[in-house]
């Protein structure tokens, strides 16, 4: 698989500082995105903690399964989850301190997601944009039980509210998404900075250009940032330019947990 990738962060408009952290191992196939929160810079410690132990922990992934890659998601996102639980007990300032993490792997010819928080993964394909993950959070569990529409709920003043993170309890347990990719894939994984300003539909109108990955991350954080930037915005897009193994579109957007 030959990809292209771009990736950055950004203050936004309205904070003073950053806490969302990116980390991109291209020749790994090792992409990570989290939003840290916590008082005192502690959610930027969480975040640069979660991007690190998760690319680490991940490993090599060549001639692992399915499964065997799953699993090694799992770990890793738990294993942050660890280090970072530990450091709220032993240090008093970085109490409360948590992140999202959204973390993908290609391989052979599969992505594999594991997410925690509702920083998101999406699939830009033939034209369409598709929201790979879903949200832990308070208004998705609401839109879940029918009390709120998609459209209510992004407007929704606990709509910044999630529901699991990395780095509050002692464990966490990520869902799992994994799909066949295909040629010309464009992967968009984003901070709520980014998705919290832009709707998919503009999301999907600023991808459908054909220019390089870093052209078009730099405009989506500008376009964030145009309409409010009220959160700190980061984006890596990922562009799947071949794949070795001809294969056919046998991706299906899974439930968590389920293989696909």
């Amino acid at each position: 698989m030959h990809i292209t990738c771009a990736g950055r962060t950004d203050v936004g408009i309205i904070r003073s500082g950053n806490e969302d952290s990116y980390l991109m191992v291209p020749d790994r196939g090792i992409f990570v995105v989290a939003d840290g929160m916590g008082g005192h810079a502690a959610g930027e410690v969480a975040s640069e903690m979660a991007v690190r132990f998760v690319a680490r922990e991940l490993g090599s992934l060549k001639g692992l399964s399915d499964d065997q890659v799953a699993d090694r998601m799992r770990a890793a996102i738990r294993s942050a989850n660890g280090a970072i639980f530990q450091r709220t007990l032993t240090e008093h300032d970085k109490r409360g301190m948590g992140t999202t993490v959204t973390s993908m792997v290609l391989y052979d010819t599969r992505f594999l997601i594991g997410q925690v928080g509702d920083s998101r993964a999406y699939l830009f394909r033939d034209g369409k944009l598709i929201q790979l993950t879903k949200d832990h959070s308070y208004v998705q569990e609401q839109v879940d039980a029918g009390y709120l529409t998609p459209e209510q709920a992004r407007s929704h003043p606990y709509s910044n509210v999630i529901t699991r993170c990395v780095g509050a309890n002692s464990d966490v347990m990520p869902d799992i998404y994994l799909g066949t990719v295909k040629p010309k894939d464009l992967f968009l994984l984003a901070s709520d900075g980014l998705t919290g300003m832009l709707e998919d539909n503009q999301l999907a109108d600023l991808l459908t250009a054909i220019r390089m990955p870093q052209e078009q991350v730099d405009e989506l954080i500008t376009e964030a940032n145009r309409h409010g930037g009220l959160d700190n915005i980061t984006a890596i897009l990922v562009r799947v330019d071949s794949v070795e193994v001809p294969v056919g579109d046998t991706t299906q957007i899974t439930q968590p947990g389920v293989r696909g």
